[in-house]
């Protein structure tokens, strides 16, 4: 075997355990994101406060692995004599043969699926979120509303009035 095929083949195991941390990082990204949802029906603020430190943590660690990846990626490139816009796994695993093909590939079609999964999940999140926020803004307008009849008043210089003589909560039975 020359050098530069075993060297190839040691920069793949490198990539390879890099796309197994990617491929954990995804699924424990689609769990937190169900945790999230689970946490804002509940209204749990106490987890919720928990779960998106534990977040912001994680995804400052999660940046060596990112920064592997695009070295990775580059010294790949280089020794397949590609641009780094051309090297991706599909372009690696063409390049391959025998077991790191297959290990490539199998790599590829899960975080293919993953991928998918994420944008749905990340989808039904904002989904939820927006539709939270809509009724806030729709909840707090009834409050907030003037007579409930929505009528402005501005005073003589164009400033805008609240109207005193109405009540914000009625407290009688």
């Amino acid at each position: 075997m020359k050098t530069s095929a075993i060297e190839i083949e040691n920069k793949v195991d490198r990539l390879l355990a890099v796309l197994d941390r990617d491929i954990q990082h995804m699924e424990e990204t689609l769990s937190r994101l169900n945790e999230l949802r689970a946490l804002v029906i509940k209204r749990d603020d106490a987890s919720l406060g928990k779960l998106l430190e534990s977040i912001r943590s994680e995804s400052d660690s999660y940046k060596d692995n990112e920064s592997k990846r695009r070295l990775l990626r580059e010294e790949l490139a280089i020794a397949l004599g590609c641009s780094l816009e051309q090297m991706t796994l599909s372009r690696l695993e063409a390049e391959l043969s025998g077991e790191k093909k297959i290990e490539v590939a199998q790599r590829k079609a899960k975080l293919r699926t993953l991928a998918r999964n994420l944008m749905k999940e990340h989808l039904s999140t904002a989904t939820l979120l927006s539709d939270c926020a809509r009724f806030n803004r729709l909840l707090l307008k009834s409050i907030f509303e003037l007579e409930g009849t929505g009528i402005m008043t501005y005073s003589p210089r164009g400033f805008n009035e609240r109207q005193t003589n109405t009540a914000f909560v009625n407290l009688q039975y």
